[in-house]
């Protein structure tokens, strides 16, 4: 098969298919005297494999998985497909955690539990630049240390801050987030949340389905390169 063969087939480019077998994705063609690729059947499945990966997984992690399939590492892709399937639940519990907070129809108290700035970002993978940027929208509010001036972080502030992560990692503005965030806070009405709380479920199930189609093809395509 041509790069053309293979492009046509998900609507791609052909400079497309190239870029992804140099990316290691596909892997390595074979070349006709001329230098021409030539592509077989386990690399239209490979392509077949990446593009049901991402919808699930995302572009990156997608990548990840296929570039070490095809060096031979399978274990370091099965892994990274757990931590995957492991952020989808975490993903579910903090929606989870909103509708509960929802439910109670109370102002959230302040807990015990408080943290710093540094600790929580590295604890959901962000920059500190980056809570300070939500801080400043209102879609967080932390405390200060009297003594050191330093940001604290209690219970609820990790809530907001879970809540923000998610929506912003499902396509939602900073402006937008912040008055889901401020109904949160202080519970006064589920109404303007019913919508995007309904919008959130279908993304995380159709995550969950596009999960679900990538194992399939991936599965295939592991049969593919063991025979």
């Amino acid at each position: 098969m041509r790069p053309v063969d293979l492009a046509r087939e998900h609507g791609l480019s052909t400079q497309a298919v190239r870029n992804y077998e140099d990316a290691g994705i596909l892997p390595a063609a074979e070349r006709t005297v001329h230098g021409y690729r030539t592509y077989m059947p386990l690399h239209a499945q490979a392509l077949r494999t990446f593009l049901a990966l991402v919808p699930g997984h995302g572009h990156r992690t997608a990548t990840s998985i296929m570039q070490a399939v095809n060096r031979g590492a399978v274990e370091d892709a099965l892994r990274l497909i757990d931590e995957s399937h492991g952020q989808l639940l975490d993903d579910r519990g903090t929606l989870q955690a909103v509708e509960g907070a929802l439910r109670d129809l109370a102002p959230v108290p302040q807990e015990d539990g408080e943290t710093f700035i540094g600790p929580l970002a590295r604890r959901l993978g962000l920059r500190p630049a980056t809570l300070r940027k939500w801080e400043h929208a209102g879609l967080v509010r932390p405390g200060r240390d009297p003594r050191t001036g330093y940001r604290v972080y209690g219970a609820a502030d990790v809530r907001d801050v879970r809540l923000a992560h998610q929506l912003r990692r499902g396509g939602y503005l900073l402006e937008q987030i912040a008055p889901l965030i401020a109904q949160v806070r202080s519970a006064g009405g589920v109404a303007p949340l019913e919508s995007t709380l309904r919008d959130w479920r279908a993304r995380l199930s159709a995550r969950g389905r596009a999960m679900l189609k990538g194992a399939t093809e991936l599965d295939a395509y592991l049969s593919m390169r063991e025979r």
